[in-house]
């Protein structure tokens, strides 16, 4: 019985010995107490990365938009370019389809506004919408024009009379006769990983771009001839 008992005390003691000069499980337990660690830079890493994208594809909408706006019309014989409700059209579906991918106008809203000179004062003339959203975290931040604003010729529907558009230190202003096609998007972020991984709760992203116009553009008033297009005004809620 008593030599028993010491054979299993012996080989307790070997393999407790053993136990202790194995070094096999180290790295096992050492990758168990980092992983937390390691997961939560990866998620923190993988949403900045989005959130940059993100950024990057919001501004590049919006500059294409601008841009865009700056340039359509039909051109007339005296070299001067009507802007038709169609161009608006045709230049937010570009924007749209630019980020389909991302339901920009799904979860955005995308504003786009004719900022005029007349008689020496600044005025949104017009203004064109597309997107879901709304409210004062979506619709235009720098003023509104009313919706039939821009059909009229001077005076009769001059629009709101503003100092520019644009955050301050950055206001925007359209040149005597002339005329700036600026453009406003404000999304909701949509997380890859969580909204809590996402730097600095940048949940809603905004950009604003703006090009003067590039033609010499008739500015009394945008031009609906047949077939009517349908108007983007920016009392329509619509994500196409």
């Amino acid at each position: 019985m008593h030599v028993t008992n010491r054979r299993a005390i012996a080989r307790a003691g070997r393999l407790m010995r053993a136990l202790g000069r194995d070094r096999s499980g180290v790295a096992l337990m050492e990758f168990a107490y980092s992983l937390p660690i390691v997961l939560a830079l990866a998620c923190y890493a993988t949403e900045t990365a989005n959130v940059v994208n993100m950024n990057q594809r919001i501004n590049q909408i919006a500059l294409s938009l601008a841009d865009n706006a700056s340039r359509v019309g039909d051109m007339q014989s005296d070299n001067s370019s009507q802007l038709r409700e169609i161009d608006v059209n045709d230049a937010l579906t570009a924007a749209r389809l630019q980020g389909e991918k991302w339901g920009v106008t799904q979860n955005g809203r995308i504003t786009l506004s004719s900022l005029e000179e007349h008689n020496g004062k600044q005025y949104i003339r017009w203004q064109r919408c597309i997107g879901l959203k709304k409210g004062a975290n979506y619709d235009s931040r720098y003023g509104v024009a009313t919706t039939d604003s821009g059909v009229q010729p001077w005076p009769a529907a001059p629009g709101k009379e503003v100092s520019g558009m644009g955050d301050p230190g950055v206001i925007v202003t359209a040149p005597p006769d002339s005329g700036v096609m600026f453009v406003e998007i404000n999304y909701d972020y949509q997380p890859v990983v969580g909204s809590a991984w996402v730097p600095n709760g940048l949940l809603q992203l905004h950009y604003n771009a703006s090009f003067v116009v590039r033609d010499k553009r008739t500015f009394s008033q945008i031009f609906n001839p047949a077939p009517i297009a349908t108007k983007y005004t920016c009392d329509r809620y619509t994500a196409t």
